[in-house]
Parts: structure tokens; C-alpha cells; sequence
């Protein structure tokens, strides 16, 4: 059965000119749908006339352009008919929320892909955690995928699943639009963050391969964990799910990498985290448990004494023990452990993502950025403030 066909009397130039066709020598009538479930190309255009020659040229000399075996259930489609003859000229399918795609019906049957007209519009927002980052913003009229975003930029920075009331944040963001309506997630320019006391900022910058995130100081905020929580040591154990264990006599894995130091050495975070257990037992002795973030956990174990608290944010570096030999332990050392996704893995073989600072020859360009960054969020800030203030008088 064939689309009905809907004249379009003041829109259908816009409609026109908005996929590229042109409305010059001809006048359009336009039908349009979305793609159901089971609906190929030949259910939607065998109907109205397009011939299985076409078709068949479409889907196999074009499949470059697009293949339309990928078309999708509930995407919207456009049927470009001639006023004069009611004969189907063009047929435009939407693949996302930003490109479509034209099949030329009637001329050289060719196919081209083409991209929504884009605006950018970028807003800010300050406030204070009450509950979740997530419900604070949707309360504050922000986007629902606003609390996402900025969870991926501070990934290796807060865990955002323990965040508490009290926290401040500063966001300043990007998001584009077609139509008039939102498409894709948000993208942070800049931000700061208090947590548990202490200001993270972010700030978006390029430096000629791509855009990361970096602190006021320069270092990218998608750390890689330093390689041993002390220093001037040496491995004196490796990962070994068949190790004989040296105190109790018998084969029993050990999931840690063990570093020797004399009693006393600082025993360093490999990352920044929150402390998630400070605690005691007969196997461990003292030990610290840190949550990085979603994927990663560390733990040392058979401190002579440990320097932070359970539920205490830590940055990378920060010292959090020292090495003793409490526990099952022959002598002073640090078992250090390490969770990916909830499973002990050897650290050592693992792949971290890059952690590039800023460059010397773009130093410069990211001190200026971070000054106007900071100066544009302080200035939409207190133009809030007077408008809530005008607001309640």
C-alpha cells in the first residue's frame, strides 16, 4: 500500500532545501514515516513505482555511500514526489540524529549523505550536591545526561557513586542542536568540582591531538596509575596464582605483587581514589583499600602503620602508610593488589590509557584558556545570583 501524500503548501521548499534538493524547475509533495519493523527499502518504494532495477542499482552500486540493509527500525524516512506527475523522485532516510541520507530516484540514481544544519549552545550551571549530581541538575533544569558527561571527565579523579552532600560544582558546557532539539551528550568546557573539601578543576583544551582534560596545573585528568606505591624497592614477589606461600608451607596463589623496603618507607597512592577500607587482619596485618574509580581498586597490604582514614579522598602520590611486615609476612614489604572490574589482575601487564600534560610549546595558550574559563564561569555565576535576587524581591 502507498504512502498517502501529503501537499505541503508553506513548508515544502524548507523541507526541500533542508536534504539539499532543488526547487527550482520542479514542486514538491512530500509523505513520510518511520521505518517499522521488517520494512527493507523495497517495502517503502516498491509501492510507489520505483522499479526493481532501480532498487536493485541502489542497493548494489551504492553500497559505499550507504548499505541499506543497515536501515533501522523507528528511523524516519521522506518521499519526494513531483506536483505535476505524483512520480517519486527522491527518498531521504535519517541514520541518526545528524546525517541522512538521499536516494535519487529518477535522475542518475546516485546516492549522497549529507548532515543536519548544527547550532551550538552552551550554558552553565553552579550549585551544590544535594542527594545525587545526577537529581541536583535534573532539578536545576539541566540535562538528564549532564551528571554522564561529567563523570567521564572526572573518571580517574572522583568516584561519583560516593560523592556527598556538601560538594559544589561549577559546569560550564557545550551540546548541539538540530531542529531545535538536543542531539548527542553533552560536552564539558570547563568545571570545577569540590569534593570532600578539595577543588578539581577541569578545563577542555586541544593541543594538536585531540581534545583531553586537564587541572589548572597542566596534568591530563585521565591518569595512569604510578608503577609502585614505594620507592627504592624491589619486587620481591610477582603475581602467581601457583606460589608457595613462604609462612604457611603450601601452594596457594598470590594475587599481589610484593614490593621489599625497609620498615618505615612511605607507601604512596598509586592514583587518586577514596580510602574504602583502613583496617586490620590476621593475613593482611594494617592494611588500605582505595576505589579509583568504576574499574579500578588497590590494596596495600602489612603496613607498620597506616596514615589515612576509611571514607578519606586521596590524590595520587599521597602518602597513605608505611612498610612493616604485620600479618602473614617474613619481612618488611608492601603486597600490593589490584582489582580490574572486581577481578585481582597482575598490574604489571596491564595496558593504561595515555596521560600526556600539557606540552611546553602550548603552555601559554593553556594558562590564557584557564584564565577565561574561569573568569566566563565567575561572571555567568554572579549574573544568576542578580537574576534569582531580582526574582525574590
Amino acid at each position: 500500500m502507498a504512502p498517502s501524500v501529503q501537499e505541503l503548501v508553506s513548508e515544502e521548499e524548507k523541507m526541500a532545501h533542508r536534504f539539499g534538493l532543488k526547487t527550482d524547475s520542479l514542486q514538491w509533495l512530500v509523505s513520510e514515516g518511520q521505518v517499522r519493523s521488517g520494512q527493507s527499502l523495497s517495502h517503502l518504494l516498491s509501492p510507489v513505482g520505483v522499479s526493481p532495477s532501480t532498487l536493485h542499482h541502489i542497493a548494489t552500486e551504492h553500497r559505499d555511500e550507504y548499505d541499506v540493509r543497515r536501515m533501522r527500525e523507528g528511523r524516519p524516512w521522506w518521499l519526494f514526489y513531483s506536483k505535476e506527475d505524483s512520480t517519486a523522485h527522491h527518498f531521504v532516510y535519517g541514520i541518526d540524529e545528524r546525517e541522512y541520507v538521499v536516494f535519487d530516484l529518477k535522475g542518475d540514481l546516485g546516492v549522497s549523505r549529507g548532515r543536519y544544519p548544527t547550532e551550538t549552545r552552551r550554558k552553565f550551571v553552579a550549585g551544590e550536591v544535594m542527594g545525587s549530581l545526577y537529581q541536583t541538575l535534573e532539578d536545576a533544569g539541566h540535562t538528564t545526561t549532564l551528571a554522564y558527561s561529567m563523570s567521564q571527565v572526572y573518571a580517574w579523579t572522583i568516584d561519583f557513586s560516593r560523592i556527598q552532600p556538601g560538594d559544589h560544582f561549577r559546569i560550564l558546557y557545550e551540546r548541539d542542536w538540530v531542529s531545535d532539539q538536543p542531539v548527542g551528550l553533552p560536552r564539558i568546557v570547563s568545571a570545577e568540582f569540590i569534593h570532600r573539601g578539595r577543588n578539581f578543576p577541569a578545563f577542555a583544551f586541544d593541543q594538536g591531538d585531540g581534545a583531553d582534560y586537564f587541572d589548572e596545573t597542566g596534568a591530563s585528568l585521565r591518569k595512569a596509575f604510578l608503577k609502585s606505591p614505594v620507592e627504592f624497592s624491589r619486587i620481591s614477589s610477582r603475581f602467581n596464582k601457583r606460589r608457595f606461600h613462604p609462612v604457611l608451607k603450601k601452594v596457594k596463589a598470590h594475587l599481589g605483587t610484593d614490593y621489599a623496603a625497609p620498615h618505615g618507607t612511605e607507601i604512596v597512592a598509586v592514583g587518586d581514589g577514596v580510602v574504602t577500607q583502613a583496617s586490620y587482619t590476621k593475613g593482611n596485618g594494617k592494611y588500605v583499600k582505595i576505589r579509583h574509580n568504576d574499574t579500578y581498586t588497590t590494596q596495600y597490604l602489612h603496613m607498620s602503620r597506616r596514615n589515612v582514614k576509611e571514607g578519606q579522598a586521596v590524590r595520587q602520590g599521597d602518602v597513605i602508610g608505611y612498610v612493616g611486615s604485620t600479618g602473614l609476612a617474613t619481612g618488611p614489604h608492601v603486597c600490593f593488589r589490584f582489582w580490574k572490574h572486581g577481578a585481582q589482575v597482575d598490574h604489571l601487564k596491564e595496558d593504561f590509557p595515555p596521560s600526556t600534560p600539557i606540552r611546553e610549546e602550548a603552555s601559554v595558550a593553556f594558562r590564557k584558556l584557564c584564565a577565561e574559563r574561569l573568569a566566563e564561569m565567575a561572571q555567568l555565576e554572579s549574573d544568576d545570583a542578580l537574576r534569582l535576587a531580582a526574582v525574590g524581591q
